[in-house]
């Protein structure tokens, strides 16, 4: 695929996290039909022109080899997103990576470029919304991988497990509010209510629904 522009992040690898259960949707949310094409196809086309490589980290790689883009397997089975992370850190080619999830449709461009400007002041960077940090839509330093990997070898499964390991900077709400400022971002898609709401009605049916927090 031709760029008609330079890459703005050459550093930065973008993550999609697509290795969930998907259990409350009943089916793989990343391939639900969203927008032009499916839901992973819009996150994929959104993000790749800013990165210099883009990755989804799921275990079931031939699922997404219509995607174009590597495919890395997690090393630590079953123990969450945390291990997708992990999986990706020790997949990329560059010294950063931008990590979102895989049903998230109403990423913002000017906050992702916003944090991810930021690399180089922390090992983590992540926006912070009305539902508190958001570890599915930070950036994350390739540094950061025996931290998570520590983590997971003790079953320590949340997103933030590895924080206190390693230098965190937080964009505040605030700040988030103004690229964003009903935290559109952070929305996901977890049923099939949800998802119908999406297709019938956009942000504003999902704007009220539960987000689960990582």
């Amino acid at each position: 695929m031709k760029r008609s522009r330079p890459i703005a992040f050459p550093d930065v690898t973008g993550v999609i996290l697509a290795g969930g259960q998907s259990s409350r949707m009943g089916s793989n949310k990343a391939l639900l039909p969203y927008g032009n094409g499916l839901l992973i196809d819009n996150i994929h086309r959104l993000l790749a022109p800013l990165f210099g490589e883009m990755l989804i980290a799921a275990n079931d790689q031939e699922t997404y080899a219509f995607v174009g883009c590597r495919v890395v397997p997690d090393r630590y089975r079953g123990l969450g997103a945390l291990s997708g992370l992990h999986a990706a850190l020790a997949g990329s080619r560059t010294p950063y990576i931008f990590a979102v999830a895989c049903d998230m449709p109403f990423l913002d461009l000017e906050l992702i470029r916003a944090l991810v400007a930021l690399r180089h002041e922390a090992d983590v960077v992540i926006p912070e919304g009305d539902m508190g940090p958001e570890p599915l839509h930070a950036v994350y330093a390739t540094a950061c991988l025996p931290q998570v990997e520590a983590a997971l070898q003790e079953n320590r499964r949340r997103m933030v497990s590895f924080f206190p390991a390693v230098r965190v900077l937080t964009m505040a709400p605030d700040r988030v509010a103004a690229f964003d400022p009903t935290f559109a971002s952070f929305c996901n898609v977890n049923t099939p209510a949800e998802y119908f709401a999406l297709r019938g009605r956009g942000f504003g049916a999902l704007a009220t629904t539960d987000r689960k927090r990582c």
